[in-house]
C-alpha cells in the first residue's frame, strides 16, 4: 500500500493514534521521541496519523519512553500484511470447505498446483509492488493451501488452456518443474487435469477463466478473478449458465491421458 494511499488501514490509523495520545499523556514531544528512534519528526507524525504503518521499533520506543507497559507493542500483531487480498478472503473460506472444485484457467497455472518459484515470480510480477514480507507471506500462504489435494474425499477438475503450458513466467528448468508438478498431480486419483489445445473460432473458452466450487450442503458457487480483485457469485441462474460452460468446455478438452502425454512432450522439449 502507497504512504499516500487516502485510506490506510484502521489499525495503522489506531496504533498511530494510541502513540499520539501516550505521548501527550506522558509530557513526551514528537521530537523527543523521533530522536529516541532515530527516525526524523515528520516520518513519526505520518505513522500517529496512521498515514504510514508504524513501525514495530517505534512502537518499542514509545512503549519504554511512555511507560505503557506493552501496551502499545502488542499493537504489533495487528499490523501485519493481510494473508491474502481482502477480496479473495471470503473465497478462501469456501475454497477450504469446498467438497469439489472445478477451475478453468486461460492465463496462470491454478493457485493449488503451482510450484514456489511460480507463485513468488507470479507475486513478483504484480504491479503496484508489494514488500518482499507480504510477497514471502502470501507465497506461504498459497503453499499452505495445496494440501488439500491429499483429502481424497475432495475432488479436483482442471482445464488448462495450452498458452499457459507454454508460457515461461519462471526460468527454463523451473518451468520444467513446473510441469513435472502438473504430472504429479494430474496422478492423484481425485485430481483430473485436462489440457484445451488453442482453438480458432468462437468458443466458451475465450469467456476467460473461473472455478466452481461445491459445498458441502452440494451449493455451487462461481469465483472470477480480474485485475481489480475477485467476485463470487451463487445466482443459481449465473452458476448454471457457467456450470454448462465448464461441461462444454472438458467435452473440448483432451482427455486426462492425453493431456498427461501433451505436458510430458513440453516438459521432454525443455
Amino acid at each position: 500500500m502507497s504512504d499516500e494511499n487516502a485510506n490506510p488501514p484502521v489499525a495503522w490509523r489506531y496504533c498511530g493514534n494510541q502513540i499520539k495520545l501516550w505521548r501527550a499523556r506522558s509530557e513526551v514531544s514528537r521530537e523527543e521521541l523521533a530522536e529516541e528512534a532515530g527516525y526524523s519528526a515528520e516520518y513519526v507524525k505520518s505513522m500517529e496519523q496512521g498515514r504510514r504503518r508504524p513501525t514495530l521499533h517505534l512502537l518499542r520506543v514509545a512503549d519504554e519512553m511512555c511507560g505503557a507497559r506493552g501496551m502499545l507493542t502488542a499493537g504489533d500483531v495487528y499490523l501485519q500484511p493481510e494473508k491474502f487480498p481482502l477480496y479473495s478472503a471470503e473465497y478462501m473460506r469456501y475454497e477450504a470447505d469446498a467438497i469439489a472444485i472445478n477451475s478453468y484457467q486461460t492465463q496462470l497455472i491454478p493457485g493449488l498446483l503451482q510450484t514456489e518459484k511460480y507463485a513468488r515470480k507470479l507475486l513478483e510480477g504484480r504491479w503496484p509492488p508489494a514488500d518482499r514480507e507480504t510477497i514471502e507471506q502470501r507465497v506461504r500462504i498459497r503453499l499452505e493451501r495445496q494440501p488439500l489435494l491429499d483429502e481424497e474425499t475432495r475432488t479436483f477438475s482442471f482445464v488448462i488452456g495450452e498458452a499457459v503450458l507454454r508460457q515461461s513466467v519462471v526460468t527454463g528448468k523451473e518451468h520444467k518443474e513446473q510441469l513435472h508438478r502438473l504430472l504429479e498431480a494430474g496422478e492423484r486419483r481425485n485430481v483430473t487435469l485436462q489440457v484445451l489445445l488453442h482453438r480458432n473460432g468462437a468458443s466458451p473458452a475465450l469467456f476467460g477463466s473461473f472455478i466452481v466450487l461445491t459445498t458441502p450442503d452440494c451449493e455451487r458457487i462461481v469465483y472470477e478473478g480480474g485485475h481489480l480483485g475477485g467476485v463470487l457469485c451463487a445466482d443459481p441462474e449465473r452458476v448454471g449458465q457457467v456450470g454448462q460452460r465448464y461441461e462444454m468446455l472438458l467435452q473440448m478438452a483432451m482427455d486426462a491421458e492425453e493431456s498427461a502425454r501433451f505436458i510430458e512432450k513440453l516438459e521432454a522439449e525443455l
